[in-house]
């Protein structure tokens, strides 16, 4: 029960500052980016996987030695997660410095309907979409496939076997 307070106090932290700090910052994404999530973009990699059931958002440290920013990626997406799963895409969306992002409408309609894992990496975490629903496997590749091309990652858009 004291752990679900932590977490639902930090949840409460987070969708309040987000906003907030998001309003503060107006440069490039990569400013965007690093005042959403907390930790520098030009220090991490992003990676977004497809897969027939869902798919994978993926960020690690480029310098497995840099503690700060693979801690605060271990810090961001467990919220991440938990947001996503309550059908809240608020960070993407600021991030990205838009009102829609594709893909965000239909996964917050079928969110009960989606499930998302935390997992940490040696080198920073994972999260994890899972869902059997066609519409909402359809959704979570749109954004995965509009992260990719935002975030430039040059990942692969073919859906893969998990």
């Amino acid at each position: 029960m004291h752990r679900i307070e932590i977490f639902g106090g930090l949840a409460v932290l987070v969708l309040t500052s987000v906003p907030v700090a998001a309003q503060q910052q107006h440069g490039s994404s990569h400013d965007r980016g690093a005042s959403v999530m907390g930790f520098e973009q030009s220090r991490t990699t992003h990676h977004f996987s497809l897969y027939r059931d869902g798919g994978a958002i993926e960020v690690t440290v480029k310098d497995p030695a840099d503690t700060t920013n693979r801690d605060a990626i271990r810090s961001h997406l467990p919220h991440i997660a938990m947001m996503f799963g309550q059908g809240s895409f608020d960070a993407p969306m600021l991030v990205h410095e838009s009102t829609t992002v594709p893909g965000t409408k239909a996964m917050a309609t079928l969110k009960d309907r989606i499930r998302y894992t935390y997992v940490q990496t040696p080198d920073g975490g994972r999260v994890n979409i899972i869902t059997t629903d066609s519409q909402a496997v359809a959704a979570v590749h749109e954004f995965l496939m509009f992260q990719i091309k935002e975030h430039k990652t040059g990942d692969s858009i073919a859906v893969q076997s998990r």
